[in-house]
């Protein structure tokens, strides 16, 4: 990338694209200027005719679009007195990020001009004590300090005030901007004296051009150093469509890295022509490949930070809104995401440091380039936020040398900590690993890199699996050697490069050959599916009942092998599960899955689509993680299988609605007195006798009995912000061998269905049973010493109860499931719109909104999954009681929620839909302006010889335009004398 003098054009065959200025970027102007703290002076005066006040506010964003994050600014409106024009911003100058920058520029379209007069004296007397302030406090820049003066008054400022604050050593440019009206030589005076420049302007056209002159004449400094030109990093932006297989149409984050190029000639008459600028765009994705996901593990990741505190990229960076489809334009949009607003820290008790303060720390230690480690309790948001889980993280951190970078590291504890390490040597192999990966119901990762050639545009591949069975078989040539170090540039910039070889390629041995014995281990996967269907030909035994649709496995390796069971309406679309679960370390499920398994080990994770009720027959989707390692375990893989609902539903129905073998069996699920449910560990209806409800948060159905079982810790409720929230305008602020691995896993993965199913068949009908039957007893004799729910939170608590023996056989009635329609309703019910449908016009805004994690323990009391029990009391004016009662299903993570129905309690409605903070909008909260970051570490604001350049403003200009014109006119008739 080169970029010199000019404006960029857009084709008129393209599609609509933004035009815009790249002088005005942060890379150009970063690369072109040190850091600068800008006082903008804006003339009330120039609102007083539109011509002029479009002019103004055009000129007053130009100058605005010109600044970056490592500058500082504020826009005064000056009349009488000078204030600012966002009034949160008082007595200050502010980083120039994009949300304040987006403030000022709304501000200044308020702008009016109620004065009779103007003091243009108080005006700078403000400008240059804020300047001045900063720079001796020692904030803002400690750079470049420029006053930017916009008027149509021609009469310019007195020299008094300008001498008092500013002569003799000048540290204060000023830079005058005549908007309108004639020529003004006292305007081009003051500028030319202060190491400004003047314009003077009449037309929109005019303004790019006009407002780019202050950029060079800051550059001068640093082109009259001539061999000192710091590089420069960009902020990460949004930069045309991603490469990455599946994400084609999504936006990608870039950044770019830029010099000046500088005008080393010398002249007669004394200049500093600032060329134009040199650089490269780097996508963040390839950035990414330098620190393999695989290595961090499940639930790992890395980010980095910038100087300003700012995410280059990190998991939760959400660079477009709901993940959008990228609209393509020429100008980049930059993001601004600080590092506290995607770790969220979560308050551990009084005992231990805050995690916010440990959080803010590690930030600051990043910032300033030192090498450590941390470790804090932070707050994990999945499924678009829907879901929310608390984790402990160990923290690794280093600089990027020559970077104003610093890469960070984040491991869960215990599991993360640990890495299994098991490989099948390719070149020992006596038969070809290709035959691993026969079929078509296999996946790899499709954002890791196992090969790749150097040069992407020589080789083509139509997939990811494709890529790795092209280098599987190269692996098998003579001469076969894995360059698994990536090639580096050469040292010097001087030295003549070789010319490329099209065939140079990267290879990741330890993760290719992971992969290999991960394939070989699962090889044959759906073969015995197969075969075990075969065997259990009678359908009411296990996976024929549930009507299994699907069972795969997935690899730390990436890997992702399936094999379909039944045909459903979701099994036929094959690929649609493929291609939606390639990515299968990044899903939900994975990663639930591993953490369950520091809850309970055995346990199984069970979840269901949340528009599940819009469906006639959803699947459930039931994961369990392998961890292999026997006083330090890693996890290997996540076995998993898919089933349809409406058979369990069936199941539950079946089990709830039975008084077999029991006494004082009154009540049960299908009684018109009890509403049952299955909820999951974030409190999502897993199963009820209602199907609209399948799917939902149970707060939306009953969020009286929600806040009831908040308040005695079953389920514990999270506050998640949201910082990079967007809103509609309309809405209001509210080490192990490779034989360990390969027996653990082939035995889990092929005895995982008859596994799972014991534990619903057997486990599930007593825990069933044992809930059900209690709660029914209990509900007709109310015990004294009952600790009471009451609907305005006076006392919350539970009791367990002792399993109720039974002798009397009760029969089931054949017509029970006429009770519970199981089915779809016919027409879907009418839902809140999702993210994926936008209003044209968004606003950045915070939002929050509060989660719920089940409390597990609460509820195994002495290793025992007991009942427990409750009532709801005054809240109904008759004075009944409204008694529920709950039970962990061992071996999940589930429970069953038993509610009374007879007593008509007011059921309220809680709901997880993000709403906007009830902050100060926009970027008035200050939050960012408290925050630490640290200044470029290199600053070049000042040569002696500068004074002698004396082009200061448009008459200068056209002197030199007409001497460089007579130059080129002499040299034509030169040439044609010559040839004549």
């Amino acid at each position: 990338m080169e970029a010199t003098f000019g404006k960029s054009k857009s084709s008129h065959h393209r599609a609509v694209r933004d035009v815009y200025d790249f002088k005005m970027l942060n890379w150009f102007v970063g690369a072109a200027n040190s850091p600068r703290d800008l006082a903008v002076l804006i003339d009330s005066a120039t609102y007083v005719s539109d011509k002029n006040r479009r002019l103004t506010i055009a000129t007053t964003r130009v100058i605005l679009d010109t600044l970056g994050p490592n500058d500082y600014v504020n826009v005064y409106r000056y009349g009488e007195n000078a204030e600012e024009i966002v009034q949160c911003f008082k007595d200050s100058l502010v980083q120039a990020s994009p949300e304040n920058i987006h403030e000022m520029k709304i501000a200044l379209t308020f702008v009016k001009h109620e004065d009779p007069a103007t003091n243009i004296s108080a005006a700078l007397s403000t400008a240059f004590e804020i300047l001045h302030k900063y720079n001796r406090t020692g904030q803002g820049s400690q750079c470049n300090q420029a006053i930017m003066l916009i008027t149509c008054d021609t009469g310019g400022p007195p020299m008094e005030v300008i001498k008092r604050y500013n002569w003799p050593h000048m540290p204060v440019r000023i830079f005058t901007y005549l908007i309108g009206g004639d020529k003004s030589p006292d305007l081009r005076n003051t500028a030319c004296t202060n190491k400004g420049f003047y314009a003077r302007i009449t037309n929109v056209d005019e303004i790019h051009d006009k407002v780019f002159e202050y950029v060079k004449v800051l550059a001068r400094p640093m082109v009259l150093y001539q061999h000192d030109h710091p590089l420069h990093w960009s902020p990460a932006y949004i930069g045309g469509k991603s490469s990455m297989y599946g994400k084609e149409n999504r936006g990608q984050l870039m950044t770019s890295v830029t010099a000046p190029i500088l005008d080393r000639r010398n002249y007669t008459v004394k200049t500093a022509n600032l060329l134009g600028i040199v650089g490269t765009d780097v996508p963040v994705e390839e950035i990414q490949k330098l620190v393999p996901p695989y290595k961090l593990g499940v639930n790992g990741y890395s980010f980095i930070v910038d100087n300003n505190g700012r995410v280059l990229y990190h998991p939760d960076l959400r660079p477009l809104p709901g993940n959008i489809e990228y609209d393509e334009t020429l100008k980049p949009s930059y993001i601004s995401v600080d590092l506290s607003e995607v770790e969220l820290a979560e308050y551990d008790g009084p005992s231990t440091p805050p995690n916010n303060s440990l959080l803010l720390d590690l930030r600051r230690d990043m910032i300033d380039q030192k090498e450590g480690e941390t470790d804090f309790t932070i707050k994990i948001h999945y499924d678009n936020m829907k879901r929310v889980t608390i984790r402990r993280h160990n923290y690794f951190y280093k600089p990027i040398e020559g970077t104003p970078f610093s890469l960070g590291l984040a491991l869960p504890e215990g599991y993360g900590m640990f890495e299994l390490r098991a490989e099948h040597e390719i070149k020992l192999a006596i038969i070809n690993v290709t035959e691993y990966f026969k079929g078509s119901n296999w996946k790899v990762h499709p954002d890791w890199v196992y090969c790749e050639y150097n040069s992407a545009s020589d080789k083509f591949f139509s997939s990811p699996e494709e890529r790795v069975l092209h280098f599987l078989a190269r692996t098998r040539r003579p001469g076969w050697k894995w360059m698994s170090l990536r090639s580096r540039s050469p040292s010097s910039h001087h030295k003549q490069a070789s010319k490329p070889d099209k065939d140079a390629y990267y290879c990741d041995k330890k993760l290719v050959q992971s992969l290999v014995l991960d394939a070989l281990v699962t090889d044959g996967f759906d073969k015995r599916e197969a075969q075990r269907m075969r065997k259990e030909e009678n359908e009411n035994q296990g996976k024929g009942r549930f009507g299994v649709t699907r069972s795969f496995i997935a690899t730390r390796s990436g890997l992702l092998r399936w094999h379909e069971h039944l045909q459903s309406d979701d099994s036929v679309d094959e690929p649609r599960f493929a291609e939606k679960h390639a990515r299968a370390m990044d899903s939900s499920w994975y990663k639930r899955a591993v953490d369950q398994h520091s809850i309970e080990p055995e346990s199984f994770v069970f979840s269901v689509p949340f528009d599940a009720a819009e469906t006639a027959d959803p699947l459930v989707t039931a994961t369990h993680a392998i961890y292999i390692g026997k006083s330090h375990k890693a996890p290997a893989a996540v076995v998993g299988l898919q089933f349809q609902h409406s058979s369990l539903a069936t199941h539950f129905v079946n089990i709830t609605s039975t008084c077999t073998g029991m006494t004082g069996c009154k009540k049960n699920c299908a009684s018109e007195e009890l509403d049952c449910y299955i909820l999951d560990n974030n409190g999502f209806i897993i199963i009820s006798e209602r199907h609209e409800h399948t799917g939902k948060f149970f707060g939306e159905i009953d969020g009286t009995i929600m806040d009831s079982l908040v308040q005695d810790r079953i389920y514990r409720k999270v506050t998640v912000i949201d910082y990079q929230g967007t809103c509609s305008p309309q809405e209001s602020h509210q080490s192990s061998a490779p034989r360990t691995l390969s027996n653990s896993v082939i035995k889990t993965a092929v005895t995982f269905g008859n596994f799972l199913w014991t534990l619903v068949l057997g486990l599930n009908i007593q825990d069933f049973w044992r809930t059900t039957l209690a709660f029914a007893k209990d509900a007709m004799h109310s015990l004294d010493d009952d600790l009471i729910f009451t609907d305005d939170g006076e006392t919350h608590d539970l009791e367990s109860l002792t399993p109720v023996d039974s002798t009397e056989q009760a029969t089931s009635d054949n017509n029970i499931y006429m009770r519970f329609p199981m089915i779809a309703p016919a027409s879907p019910p009418t839902t809140r719109a999702t993210s994926a449908h936008f209003p044209r016009k968004l606003r950045s805004c915070e939002k929050k909104t509060d989660l719920y994690i089940l409390q597990p323990e609460r509820l195994n009391t002495s290793g025992q999954s007991n009942p427990l029990k409750g009532k709801l009391t005054n809240c109904h004016v008759t004075g009944c009681e409204r008694p529920f009662s709950v039970q962990k299903i061992r071996h999940t993570n589930l429970i069953l929620l038993v509610v009374d129905t007879l007593c008509p309690c007011g059921s309220k409605q809680l709901s997880i839909e993000p709403i906007e903070a009830l902050t100060e909008p926009g970027a008035c909260t200050a939050r960012r302006e408290r925050l630490y970051r640290r200044r470029p570490p290199k600053c070049i604001n000042y040569h002696p010889e500068e004074m002698e350049i004396k082009f200061c403003g448009d008459a200068d200009r056209l002197v030199s335009f007409s001497s460089l014109s007579l130059k080129v006119l002499l040299s034509i008739v030169t040439v044609r004398l010559l040839l004549a």
